[in-house]
């Protein structure tokens, strides 16, 4: 028996930056969890991936998320995706020159 379908947000990393985003209702990205779309359905979450695959110029690597909802948004129901609301976990390289 399948597994029923948890809420979930579309998150993905910009393509300059590297950051993490998630997709908005509006179809936005944000760096702001709590602004991101929940999706509680199934098929509405195939469709949000359908438009995020779509964005290959503005992200790379997006993928459906566990979240919650919480008190301001969705909320990260998952470790790593508490880790990538945190920011990023290392500090730009040196430049080429620096070394």
């Amino acid at each position: 028996m399948p597994r029923p379908f948890t809420p979930k947000v579309v998150a993905a990393n910009a393509l300059i930056e590297g950051d993490a985003v998630w997709l908005t209702a509006d179809d936005d990205w944000t760096r702001d969890i709590t602004k991101a779309e929940l999706v509680e359905d199934e098929a509405h979450a195939a469709l949000r991936m359908l438009f995020a695959d779509s964005q290959a110029d503005k992200v790379v690597g997006p993928y459906l998320a566990d979240a919650r909802p919480g008190p301001t948004g969705p909320a990260p129901a998952h470790f790593r995706e508490a880790y990538r609301v945190s920011g990023p976990s290392v500090l730009a390289a040196p430049k080429e020159h620096e070394l």
